[in-house]
This record gives structure tokens, sequence and C-alpha cells, in this order.
């Protein structure tokens, strides 16, 4: 898969997984989304690590620096 996800969207992808993950571990809302926030965070961890966003690639964005050549 291409890199579609630049450094800035995944430090940010990170700080969202932390905050979903804090939020469902300390009981802030109740049990069903408490599932919802693990999956978030799940999915963000994710993407930041592969550095490709399938939602990215459907709708044509792109936040990777492009390389002149």
């Amino acid at each position: 898969m291409k890199s579609n996800v630049g450094s800035t969207d995944k430090i940010i992808r990170i700080i969202i997984a932390i905050v979903a993950l804090y939020i469902a571990y300390t009981g802030m809302v109740t049990s069903p989304w408490n599932y919802v926030l693990y999956a978030v965070a799940g999915i963000m961890v994710l993407t930041a690590i592969m550095g490709c966003c399938p939602l990215f690639s459907i709708f044509g964005i792109n936040t990777c620096k492009i390389k002149k050549e």
C-alpha cells in the first residue's frame, strides 16, 4: 500500500488514540462506548504505524510531503 499519512498526521493519530484509551479505561463513558473507544484507538494506532489510511485512499487525501524529483 502507498503511504498517505504524514508525520504530523501520525502524531495526531497517536494523541487521539491515547486520549480514547484513557477515556475508555477510566470509565468516563458507559459500557458499550468503551468498546467503540478501544476500536477507535486501535485503528488510529494501526494506521499511524502502517502509514496508510484506507479512508484517505478512498477520498484521495495525502498528508505525506511530496518529493519532487
